[in-house]
This record gives structure tokens, C-alpha cells and sequence, in this order.
């Protein structure tokens, strides 16, 4: 083999590790075994320079500063967003798009959007030739010598079979830093003597327009790609498609991105969204959405200032800087431990914090927090507050490593990781923890909904040995609470007749009190109204619990787990013998004439709020779903119905108003 030939041999497997660590988080080799490899890399090029290439791995850092950053004009421009930050301008956005594209079937791509800094990578024949900043959205600074020591940017894309690269593509994205790096930069500066910088994106926006690209591969700057800019040939019909391609090319895509086709699935994505940005290690101020089809935002098109196309759905963001006092495990209704962080209260978004999650013990493990240690604390859209960093530069001295318990704090059982999952559990069923828990969850207002029987009661019932299961709650009398209240009074008479009372809630609200993993109330009253009756239930297989729309094999399996462990049976056997009806028949008779039937709610109605008109669905037999399709029956559409009504009109599903609704129910009931 000769020179050449190893020079390209070793550029090829620096790429391809380059690809594994950087896209697909898996490196195959240690450190040590990548440095020895660009080692003899560069020692063959500088006996060799006629062979240097500019996308060699070697060349990511040039050895000097460049003088100053040229301005260069975007061939596209980099137009701005439109930001939303309610559901019902998310709402009108759907709506709007959908009025724009009246005879087109409409569906979106939901991306996070990345709190950095936009940029442009301009490739030609594959190779990165310059990188530039959106700058006022026309005219960006060339920050090329900064992008090449971004180890996420390749220097030469990579064509796969049926996806060559273009001759001439802008992509798009965002530049950023992750909060680890933050905090390991901010603790080298404190050694240094320098100031710690306040956040990550700050870091990156002035990172790349330095001049020395030296200070910029130091910094660890990181990139995800989120779109197309000007292109010399089509690589792809949608941005769907089109974020596929360009992983394949070695371009890491902005991650957990969604296909969505309506605002009932964006909604709960972004919910699901906004509880998890805790496992994220960048920051995140919100989701786009954008029109998935390239042709459909051609007939889109775009004002002077955002493209019609696309819209920001952001999270109001807080953040404030506190110490951490304790770390504190608390034991959920079905034995999760979650940590709990204690901290010194400040101030966020107008209300004092002194809590926060941690949720648990892998995010303690990645935070690497410690009691002592100052903390961003960050509240976001409407969670709860979340731990986002370290102020790990003002570590004043050693602090101890925290250490999870391994015994329940509340029990002393053996804690259990769930296998293969993040979750440590208590699986003493009998543990005080959990039965506080379970009391209280079962005795709320969306379950048995028993007035008066709260947190404190149900401590002093279990301290006094009182109660230790859902069914002992049905033996309490009077005399069990008066040592709880002054002689005389009434309160301990009236909180035992809401027991009593609660006997009488039915199926769908004893399934949702006795805690089954993955059931909600929605969940519960499926299956109530499916199976009418707990034997019932008991019966079904799997496969026939699953086969209930809306509920899917997950729950199916949990719920046929549950009713069959012998805490389930025991649970419903104590309930029984109580006297707790655990039946909810449908009612019979002339109201099952929309039995089958399918209905779709949009819009406003006058007489009616959704859930109400859902409600009068299902009592009189029909079924109820969020999104329009080929098997829907009918489209209750009310004022301002937005993009279903579209799609029934598409799909020719039966349309009628609420009069038409109002009578058809009335003939029902007649």
C-alpha cells in the first residue's frame, strides 16, 4: 500500500469513528485508539503536504486567526419565525395552513426548537467550503474557520446508494453547546481567573465569531441540522425524507422529531415534550412545526418577514441560581422513589421556589449533583421546576458524591431498578410510603372523590394502625375519627358518611383509584364501558382487552397483569366484600341506536362544551374520538370547526350542526 493509499484508508476510518461517536452517540474505539490514528494521519501528511485536502480530519483547526469575519450575502434568505406561545394560536396556525392549502391533505413535522445559534453550511461536491451565520437574515458573518473545528459538521458528506450529494446545498441548523460543557468550561475559566459565562447559548453566539478557531475547537461547539436552504438539484419531496437523507449523509438531524397530522397530536406531543426536557443536555426554548411537503410550502409561501410554512411553539422560560440544601427521596403510589431536590428559595416567574425534581437516579448520576452545590433551576411552559446544571466553578471544596439510598427510607425493603429501565422501586406493597399515596390518589376528586379525607387524616389512620388497604376505609366509623377532632363535633360523622357515599361512584371510578400502571380516566371509563362489569374485565384476554379503541397492548397488558397478581385480587375481593359497586352498565334501550356509531366534535357549540358533547355521545352508546377518519360515521361541526371539518369534507364524512345533533338525540331519547 502506499502513501496515498493509507492517507485515504485512514481519513476513511477517522470519518467513519468521527460518525459513530458524534451521530450516533456508539463509539466503537477508545480515545486512545482515535488520537493514534489522526497521530500517523498527520505525521503523513506533513511528510507529504501535496497530499493535504481541505476535508481532511486534520484540517478542522487551522494553525492561525483570520483578521476579521467577511460578511457574505445567504442565496436564500434566512428568513425569521412566527412564535406562538398558547394552544389556540397553535390552533389558528393549523387552521390557517389548512384554509391556505383547501384541497391538499396537510400534515407537519414537529422539531425541538434549539436555543443556539442559526447557520448555514454551504457544500459543494460534497466538501464544506463555508459556513455563515444568519446575521439580519440577508447578510450573515463567514465563520468557516469556526465551523470546521465542529466535530458534528463533516468536512466531506458521504452519498449512500440513491441519495447522492448535490453539487451545490446550503444546509441548515443551529450551533450550540450542551450544559456539561458549560459547566466544564466555567470550571477551567474559575481556575483561570476568569468569569464563568451565564448560559449555553451566550457561550456559542460569541464562540463563533471569534477569530482564532483554536479558542472555538476548545470550547466544544456542537450542530444539528433542521433544514434545507438553496439546493442544485431536489434531495428529497419532504422535510420528513429530507432529515433521513442528510443522517445518511453524516449530518446529525435536530433529534425526537415527530410526524404530525393534526392539533390534537401536537398538542399532547408537545405535553409529553415539556415533561421530558429534563433529559435533555441542551437547551431547549420550544417546538417548530413545519409543513412536511416541500411543494405544499411552495404554494404556502412567505411575507416579507417568516415563511406561512412554519411556526414556534415557545416555552416561557425562567431561570434562577440557588444552592442546593438536601437531596430527599420521596416513595410514589406504585413504589417509584424520586428524588426531590431541597433548595435555598428563590424566586422564579413570580412564585418562590424551594423544591424541585430530580427524578431519578441516572439524572442525579448525569447532573453529577451534590448537596452544597449551586444550581441552575429553570421553569419552563408549565412544569414543574427542573434542575438544569452545575455551578460546578464555585465549588468552594470537595463535596461528597450523593449516593441512593438502597433500602426504602420509609419501609427499609431493598430498593429494585426496573430491568432495563430508569426507575428504583419500593416493592413492598405493604410500605407506609406507598399506602399514604395510594390513600390519598384513591380518596381525590377525579377517583372516589371522598370530601374531607386528606394527607393529614389518612397519615393519622395508618400511624394508628386504622387503615392498611382501600377496603379498611369502608370499616372506619365515627369513633376512629373523633381522637382526630374536638369532642362533639360533626366533622368525623359527615367525612364517614362521604365514605360511605363513595361506594356508589361505579366501575370507572374504581378503576382509576386503585392505581393500575398506564390507566387514566380515559383509560377506565373504556374499559368500563366495554366490560360493564369487574368480572367481566377479569375475564377478558389480552388480546380482547386490546382490541377496546384507544387503549393498544400497553395498557391491555397492565390491566390484565394487575387484575390477576394477587395484590390486584386482593384489592377487589376487600372492595367487594365493602360493598363498592363495581359495575357500570350502558344504558339500554332506545339510547343504544348510536351504539357503533363513530362521532368527531369541532368547533364551538352553543349548548354544549366539547366534553359535554362527547359526553352525550357516549351515554347514548356512541363512541367518541379525537381526529376525523374514513371510519368516522359523523362530524358534530360547531362555529370556527378549523381543519377536521376540512378533512371529513375530504374524506366525505357525514357533517352535521348542533340543531341537527339536538334532534338527533331527541329522537333518541323519544
Amino acid at each position: 500500500m502506499n502513501v496515498a493509499q493509507r492517507i485515504a484508508e485512514l481519513r476513511a476510518e477517522i470519518n467513519a469513528h468521527d460518525r459513530h461517536y458524534y451521530l450516533e452517540a456508539a463509539p466503537i474505539i477508545s480515545d486512545l485508539a482515535y488520537d493514534r490514528l489522526v497521530q500517523e494521519l498527520k505525521r503523513l501528511e506533513e511528510a507529504h503536504p501535496q497530499l493535504i485536502t481541505p476535508d481532511s480530519p486534520t484540517q478542522r483547526v487551522s494553525g492561525e486567526p483570520v483578521s476579521e469575519l467577511t460578511q457574505v450575502t445567504h442565496r436564500e434568505p434566512m428568513l425569521s419565525i412566527e412564535n406562538t406561545y398558547e394552544l389556540n394560536e397553535l390552533r389558528e396556525f393549523f387552521a390557517r395552513t389548512n384554509r391556505g392549502l383547501p384541497t391538499e391533505d396537510v400534515s407537519w413535522v414537529m422539531e425541538l426548537k434549539i436555543d443556539g445559534v442559526a447557520a448555514s453550511l454551504i457544500y459543494e461536491h460534497g466538501v464544506l467550503m463555508r459556513a455563515v451565520t444568519r446575521g439580519d437574515g440577508r447578510v450573515g458573518d463567514d465563520v468557516t474557520h469556526n465551523a470546521r473545528t465542529i466535530r458534528d459538521i463533516p468536512l466531506h458528506l458521504a452519498p449512500v446508494h440513491g441519495h447522492p450529494v448535490p453539487d451545490l446545498i446550503e444546509i441548515r441548523g443551529e450551533v450550540y453547546m450542551t450544559n456539561r460543557d458549560l459547566e466544564s468550561l466555567n470550571v477551567a475559566r474559575g481556575k483561570a481567573g476568569e468569569p464563568p459565562f451565564a448560559n449555553p447559548r451566550n457561550v456559542a453566539a460569541g464562540t463563533l465569531r471569534l477569530l482564532d478557531p483554536r479558542i472555538c475547537a476548545a470550547r466544544k461547539l456542537r450542530f444539528f441540522c433542521h433544514g434545507v436552504g438553496y439546493s442544485s438539484v431536489e434531495t428529497a419531496k419532504t422535510h420528513w425524507e429530507f432529515l433521513r437523507i442528510v443522517r445518511h449523509w453524516g449530518l446529525p438531524p435536530t433529534p425526537h422529531a415527530q410526524r404530525i397530522t393534526n392539533i390534537e397530536e401536537a398538542a399532547a406531543a408537545v405535553e409529553s415534550l415539556e415533561s421530558e426536557l429534563h433529559n435533555l443536555d441542551f437547551e431547549v426554548d420550544g417546538v417548530v412545526f413545519k409543513v412536511d411537503r416541500f411543494d405544499q410550502r411552495s404554494l404556502l409561501g412567505a411575507t416579507t418577514k417568516s415563511p406561512r410554512w412554519v411556526v414556534a411553539y415557545k416555552f416561557e422560560k425562567y431561570e434562577a441560581v440557588t444552592q442546593l440544601l438536601k437531596i430527599e427521596v420521596q416513595v410514589g403510589k406504585t413504589g417509584t422513589v424520586t428524588p426531590v431536590a431541597h433548595l435555598q428559595p428563590v424566586e422564579i416567574a413570580g412564585t418562590t421556589v424551594s423544591r424541585a425534581s430530580l427524578h431519578n437516579a441516572d439524572e442525579i448520576e448525569r447532573l453529577d449533583v451534590r448537596v452544597g452545590d449551586w444550581v441552575v433551576v429553570e421553569k419552563a411552559g408549565k412544569i414543574i421546576p427542573h434542575v438544569v446544571r452545575i455551578e460546578k466553578h464555585r465549588r468552594a471544596h470537595s463535596l461528597p458524591k450523593y449516593r441512593f439510598p438502597t433500602h426504602c427510607p420509609a419501609c427499609g425493603s431493598t430498593l429494585q431498578r426496573d430491568p432495563g429501565g430508569v426507575y428504583i422501586r419500593c416493592i413492598n406493597h405493604a410500605c407506609p410510603a406507598q399506602l399514604q399515596q395510594r390513600l390519598e390518589y384513591f380518596a381525590s376528586r377525579s377517583c372516589m372523590d371522598i370530601d374531607g379525607l386528606g394527607s393529614r387524616q389518612i397519615e393519622r389512620l395508618i400511624g394508628s394502625n386504622k387503615v392498611g388497604s382501600y377496603g379498611d376505609l369502608y370499616q372506619l366509623t365515627v369513633e376512629d375519627f373523633q381522637q382526630f377532632y374536638k369532642q362533639g363535633s360533626k366533622i368525623a360523622e359527615k367525612l364517614v358518611e362521604n365514605i360511605q357515599n363513595s361506594r356508589e361512584r361505579g366501575l370507572t371510578r374504581v378503576l382509576t383509584a386503585i392505581a393500575i400502571p398506564h390507566v387514566g380516566t380515559r383509560a377506565a371509563q373504556l374499559l368500563a364501558r366495554q366490560f360493564e362489569t369487574i368480572e367481566a374485565l377479569q375475564a377478558a384476554s389480552v388480546e380482547e382487552l386490546a382490541e377496546v379503541p384507544d387503549i393498544g397492548p400497553v395498557i391491555a397488558q397492565s390491566v390484565r397483569s394487575f387484575l390477576h397478581s394477587a395484590m390486584g385480587r386482593k384489592v377487589i375481593d376487600e372492595l367487594r366484600a365493602a360493598g363498592v359497586k363495581l359495575a357500570e352498565p350502558r344504558p339500554r334501550g332506545k339510547s343504544q341506536a348510536l351504539a357503533g356509531k363513530t362521532f368527531v366534535v369541532t368547533g364551538t357549540l352553543e349548548n354544549y362544551s366539547r366534553q359535554e358533547a362527547q359526553a352525550a355521545i357516549e351515554a347514548h352508546g356512541g363512541r367518541a374520538a379525537s381526529s376525523v377518519s374514513k371510519k368516522t360515521d359523523y362530524v358534530l361541526a360547531g362555529k370556527e370547526p378549523g381543519s377536521k371539518l376540512e378533512q371529513a369534507l375530504k374524506l366525505g364524512v357525514p357533517v352535521i350542526d348542533e340543531q341537527q345533533f339536538l334532534a338527533l338525540l331527541r329522537g333518541v331519547d323519544s
